[in-house]
């Protein structure tokens, strides 16, 4: 069983470095310090798995599949839309299957098997995942609209025009009807 723990354990380093990987788009917004590829890939595991229970689908696996869906950005960073205008976008199960070489054979083929059903976007929970994905662009760019960056309505509107399921279109409409601190405020029973 301690075969290729050494692989796993350079990997669980490699995907640290997505903690300080910023999510470049943000920066045509004027975002001078945006979220990391860390912290989009958590809240849209998380909204995956809202999206999959809503929808019916498997929420676990929704989420697994979203926790994976960026790992590849360790080595290639983040290309945004308009570099991939520009430069070839590598192959995300190509990326993969270099990053888990060398791993357990079962964790390996696992890791494998997520992203292409991710990439695959067939599964009722790889949509729900992929709309995750989108609904938390969108949700990221309301929240930095709120702090002042007007230019992040493109990203917002793009998102919400991406989405595919009935749940992440309502939801999409009430998080645009919600303001970023409401949340706050419905818990101190402030009135807004």
């Amino acid at each position: 069983m301690t075969d290729g723990l050494d692989q796993v354990a350079r990997f669980l380093f490699e995907a640290g470095t997505l903690k300080q990987s910023k999510r470049t788009g943000w920066w045509m917004a004027g975002v001078r310090d945006p979220e990391s590829v860390a912290e989009h890939s958590w809240r849209t595991s998380l909204i995956a798995s809202v999206i999959a229970k809503l929808e019916g689908a498997d929420p676990a696996r929704a989420a697994f599949l979203a926790v994976w869906h960026d790992s590849q950005e360790t080595r290639t960073g983040d290309i945004n839309h308009l570099a991939k205008k520009y430069a070839d976008e590598a192959d995300p199960q190509a990326v993969t299957t270099d990053q888990v070489s060398g791993m357990p054979k079962v964790l390996a083929s696992t890791v494998r098997d997520l992203v292409a059903e991710y990439e695959a976007r067939e599964s009722a929970e790889a949509i729900c995942a992929r709309d995750a994905d989108k609904l938390e662009c969108m949700l990221q760019g309301i929240e930095y609209k709120a702090q002042g960056y007007e230019l992040a309505q493109r990203w917002i509107d793009n998102s919400r025009g991406r989405l595919v399921t009935k749940t992440a279109n309502a939801l999409a409409d009430q998080l645009l009807a919600t303001h970023p601190l409401d949340w706050l405020r419905s818990t101190l029973g402030e009135q807004r």
